[in-house]
């Protein structure tokens, strides 16, 4: 890949192209890339020139340790980066869309940081989990609260469908009963009108 893809892919994996600053590193650097000779010719490294034409690392370390191959660095263009051979392990200066191998290198961090690092993070962790349990808490609640006022008007509703229609069947026999008794009422008016009749006769 290019060294810009490179260095997109170092950054996803929390480092970036590595910077080389003594031989101890170099050296460490060459034993593990000649063991990919077969696969690539060289490796991105996280050297590049400036606007200025000037050789910076990727990290802004100082550039003073080099372990340059023979001629190089070459040409002053400014869309050169830094390679390191996987043969010989010296680093050459070669167009940045160029295709690579590339090493990252992520940042070292003293024993006790990363001790504060862990202890900062598992407070955050602890924090965080009394949050979401009392998120988790208030949305059981509310839907608890919710299935609560559904019951309460569906029974409210069915409770009182009920009672509308047993005062419609009550008012349906007051009301047959009041025909009824009407009825009766006028068969009793015509009876006695009949038997004053027949006391008359």
């Amino acid at each position: 890949m290019s060294w810009a893809q490179a260095v997109t892919q170092c950054i996803h994996s929390g480092g970036i192209l590595t910077s080389v600053e003594d031989p101890a590193e170099s050296n460490f650097l060459t034993e593990h890339a000649d063991l990919y000779t077969s696969k690539t010719s060289g490796f991105w490294i996280g050297m590049y020139r400036n606007v200025n034409g000037q050789l910076l690392w990727q990290d802004n370390s100082a550039l003073d340790f080099v372990n340059w191959g023979e001629g190089q660095p070459t040409e002053d263009q400014l869309d050169y980066c830094g390679e390191l051979s996987a043969s010989s392990g010296y680093w050459s200066i070669l167009p940045c869309s160029s295709q690579k191998g590339f090493i990252c290198k992520k940042p070292k961090i003293h024993p006790l940081l990363l001790a504060l690092y862990f202890f900062t993070d598992a407070k955050k962790d602890k924090a965080l989990g009394h949050m979401n349990m009392w998120i988790l808490l208030m949305l059981v609640l509310i839907i608890l609260l919710g299935m609560g006022f559904m019951i309460y008007f569906f029974f409210k509703t069915k409770t009182q469908s009920e009672t509308d229609r047993e005062v419609g069947q009550h008012s349906t026999l007051v009301e047959y009963s009041h025909i009824l008794t009407g009825k009766d009422e006028e068969n009793d008016s015509t009876n006695d009108k009949g038997k004053n009749e027949h006391s008359v006769v």
